[in-house]
């Protein structure tokens, strides 16, 4: 027998609703970097949440819009970068009352909840760093090849910083904000055709030097063997759709892999920086939309994240439509 194909069909995502340029962040302190440093990065703007904005709010945002379209769906994998966005308890009243059920108010079942979702199964995921939508979708793509019920799965991740952070990690300019998927079994616009990952564990507590050092040699390895499960070699990919990062960092990778620098692209990297772990999906959805990805290109999307977590996807565009949200 032959294993079914999944899909991926639409996509949604939302960012904080307060708008910066690097200039404004530097004179705020909420960088390390001066902005001339940003903006030779490939950073422009950043958007951060005003104080009524939760991460929440940002994953009920990315999501709504697609409701009428979400159908039957059978899971949702809702996954968070910093473990206190996967909670929408008070630890205020966890101190107050020592009843730890106010640590346990997860965010997934209120979306689960708000959204009519009535059949859906929740699972969260909190310690893929950046790489955790990607590792929803790979997980999601696994559910329904082996638990038959599931038919569609929403993956959705959701951040943001705490009140006083600096948004730079890595020398790269962060937002606050959420994308969402939806996974099918159903035949839509990109069939999910590999995924993979690797974590090094030792590494977890890397500075921010030791943690690019290491980046070039993971992420050619987690890349060339994520194309090698689907079957094909770098130059069979039309394009790479990376996270919103340092551009010299994409510059030296595409080097490194022997692959054409003008097709590894992040088309939103100056407008909304990087999205925490969204920002794959929000290029693709950018992509798309203006017609870059043609039927029968082969799209990676590559994201390395605190952990040491990388993760990779291979996409095939088909002739539908992708289903958006914005």
């Amino acid at each position: 027998m032959t294993t079914p194909d999944v899909f991926i069909e639409r996509i949604g995502w939302s960012v904080g609703p307060v708008r910066r340029t690097v200039e404004e962040s530097e004179a705020a302190g909420l960088v390390w970097s001066s902005s001339s440093a940003l903006r030779e990065a490939g950073f422009a703007f950043h958007h951060i949440s005003g104080p009524e904005t939760t991460a929440y709010t940002l994953a009920r945002d990315a999501v709504a819009p697609m409701r009428d379209g979400l159908g039957d769906i059978g899971m949702i994998l809702y996954s968070t970068c910093i473990p206190a966005n996967a909670n929408v308890g008070s630890e205020e009243r966890f101190r107050e009352t020592q009843d730890v059920k106010h640590l346990m108010d997860f965010p997934a079942s209120h979306l689960q909840d708000e959204l009519g979702l009535d059949r859906a199964r929740v699972l969260g995921i909190s310690q893929q760093a950046c790489t955790g939508l990607l590792g929803a979708l790979s997980l999601a793509r696994s559910l329904l090849l082996t638990e038959p019920e599931i038919r569609r799965a929403l993956c959705l991740t959701s951040d943001r910083f705490p009140p006083g952070a600096r948004y730079e990690q890595s020398y790269n300019l962060i937002s606050d904000g959420a994308a969402a998927a939806v996974v099918s079994l159903e035949p839509s616009a990109y069939r999910l055709v590999a995924a993979h990952g690797i974590t090094n564990g030792a590494l977890a507590r890397a500075s921010d030097e030791e943690a690019a050092g290491t980046f070039f040699a993971v992420g050619h390895r987690v890349i060339t063997e994520t194309i090698a499960r689907a079957g094909l070699a770098i130059g069979d990919v039309a394009w790479c759709v990376m996270q919103n990062m340092n551009r010299q960092a994409m510059e030296i990778l595409a080097r490194l892999l022997r692959y054409d620098p003008a097709r590894m692209v992040a088309p939103t990297q100056s407008e909304i920086a990087h999205v925490i772990s969204g920002d794959n999906l929000i290029n693709l959805e950018r992509m798309d939309a203006a017609g870059t990805v043609r039927p029968g290109d082969r799209v990676l999307l590559f994201m390395a994240g605190y952990g040491l977590n990388w993760q990779c996807v291979v996409l095939e565009k088909r002739e539908e439509a992708l289903g958006r949200s914005r």
